[in-house]
């Protein structure tokens, strides 16, 4: 009997001597019903394929992938697209699966019952490797195998195409994005290049660069207004000079009161505008029309001459008329050419002087101009290279996409084709026989132990005590006859613990 729950070995052996059957029975029973259950089940087989990520063929350092984001990111957002109900609707009805339920059960059932039989697990990477995804596994369960197998083929596809198109759409986009970009940059550079050359032209002669041509200008200017000064003090102090001697010629020739009958004949014609042309060539260049006039006349004059070599000198005025002598009459010139030469100086000098005033003025204005030139500059320097960076980011990114295309990027390839499972993946009989055979032993082991706990009987002295709770006041050891005793002496066990044990 158990009292308390306390239980001995002994207690344990003669339990199990006793109700041994019962924990046979059970075991058998429940090896027995495993094996039924895997029997009735219905079952379902497994199709596996092995999808390993083949890294780009193009070392990134030559050619940088468009597409950064990691493989096991892109593949956990591409297995939500595959296992939705919009890309397994159209495989339930491409291989015609669950016929027997298509029109009692909700399509959005099917599709769920569907995904809960596919399974994508992602390869660990090997330890000391870059965190990248190295593969991925695609499990298919279903009543079927053919159909387990084509379901695995058609997921992997499905993985397959939507990665091919998800980078394509990545490069495309991408490239897309900095086109128009560099687009929108050239704009911008345009508007700039625009702004610059107007300022440019604005202020030519202004710029920085021209500072150092403008300093030698106004310097050459300086000097040639100078010369220009001194050339019209000389000429204004020879028409003050020739003025005063044509004034006392005049208040002499006044005063004399004398008729002068004038000589002028053509070869004193002649002398006059020699003299007058000798002093035009000192004061003017050869292409000056006082020149070129004096010049033509002296060659008319010539030639009136030539065609009139017998002819005598003839007063050139009617007797008795008075006319100025010819000293009086040089001097009236050189006052003519005096004026002249001071007019041709005075605009001269106001030409020289205007250059000077705008040289001077875009002198004074270089700092304030180089500042906006600076800013309009250092703008279109920046608006240069980000173009220039777009077009090289943009070339890159059409290279990547071309490299894409060309299957010269991070691809999916499949290193084991799906499967047809020629054994069901479940029910398994020795997992189920596995399973009835420890329910049998629990059962039989708890069997055993609720007999024994309800059993009252008593075995040892033990019992009797905890029964009778009564102290013992001696033992009557057990009288073993001669024949027992040999046989027990010749085994080599003590007389008195055999008969104990009897």
């Amino acid at each position: 009997m158990i009292r308390n729950g306390d239980i001995s070995a002994s207690d344990i052996k003669r339990i199990l001597h006793k109700h041994w059957w019962i924990l046979a029975l059970t075991t058998v029973i429940g090896v027995v019903l495993g094996l039924g259950a895997a029997y009735v089940l219905p079952k379902k087989f497994t199709s596996q394929t092995l999808v390993l990520v083949d890294s780009p063929t193009v070392s990134a350092d030559l050619v940088k992938p468009v597409v950064s984001e990691a493989s096991n990111q892109r593949l956990a957002s591409m297995k939500e697209q595959i296992l939705s109900r919009s890309r397994l609707q159209p495989v339930i009805e491409k291989f015609n699966l669950y016929p027997g339920d298509r029109g009692k059960v909700h399509i959005e059932d099917l599709v769920e019952r569907l995904k809960k039989g596919i399974e994508v697990t992602a390869l660990e990477p090997m330890p000391g490797t870059q965190r990248q995804l190295p593969g991925f596994h695609v499990s298919v369960t279903f009543g079927d195998p053919q159909n387990a197998q084509r379901i695995c083929s058609e997921v992997t596809t499905m993985f397959m195409e939507q990665n091919a198109k998800y980078i394509d759409d990545r490069s495309t986009q991408t490239t897309d994005f900095f086109a128009q970009q560099a687009d929108e940059a050239k704009r911008k550079l345009d508007e700039q290049d625009a702004q610059l050359a107007e300022f440019k032209k604005k202020y030519m002669g202004s710029l920085p660069d021209q500072e150092q041509t403008n300093l030698s200008l106004l310097a050459g200017m300086n000097t040639q207004l100078d010369a220009i000064t001194q050339a019209m003090t000389r000429t204004q102090q020879d028409k003050s000079l020739n003025e005063s001697l044509l004034a006392s010629q005049i208040a002499l020739f006044k005063s004399t009161g004398s008729s002068y009958t004038s000589p002028d004949t053509l070869e004193q014609q002649l002398s006059n505008l020699q003299d007058q042309l000798a002093t035009l060539e000192s004061r003017y260049t050869a292409d000056h029309p006082d020149v070129i006039k004096t010049r033509s006349q002296i060659e008319q004059l010539k030639k009136r001459m030539a065609s009139a070599p017998q002819q005598s000198t003839t007063p050139a005025t009617a007797p008795g008329s008075t006319v100025e002598p010819p000293s009086i009459q040089q001097l009236r010139a050189k006052l003519r050419q005096d004026e002249l030469a001071i007019a041709d100086l005075s605009k001269r000098q106001t030409q020289v002087q205007n250059q000077i005033n705008v040289l001077q003025g875009r002198i004074q204005s270089s700092p304030a101009v180089e500042q906006q030139f600076k800013e309009l500059t250092r703008s279109y320097q920046s608006a240069l290279d980000f173009y220039n960076d777009l077009l090289k980011t943009h070339a890159q990114a059409e290279m990547s996409r071309d490299i894409n295309r060309q299957q010269g990027g991070e691809q999916f390839r499949v290193l084991d084709p799906p499967n047809l499972p020629t054994s069901p993946s479940f029910p398994k009989k020795s997992l189920f026989a596995g399973g009835g055979l420890g329910a049998g032993l629990a059962l039989g082991l708890a069997l055993i132990y609720g007999l024994a706990f309800l059993d009252g009987s008593m075995h040892t002295e033990r019992d009797v005590e905890v029964c009778m709770k009564l102290p013992v006041l001696t033992m009557v050891p057990d009288i073993i006859p001669a024949a027992r005793a040999e046989t027990n002496g010749k085994a080599g066990r003590p007389a008195g613990l055999a008969g104990a044990q009897a």
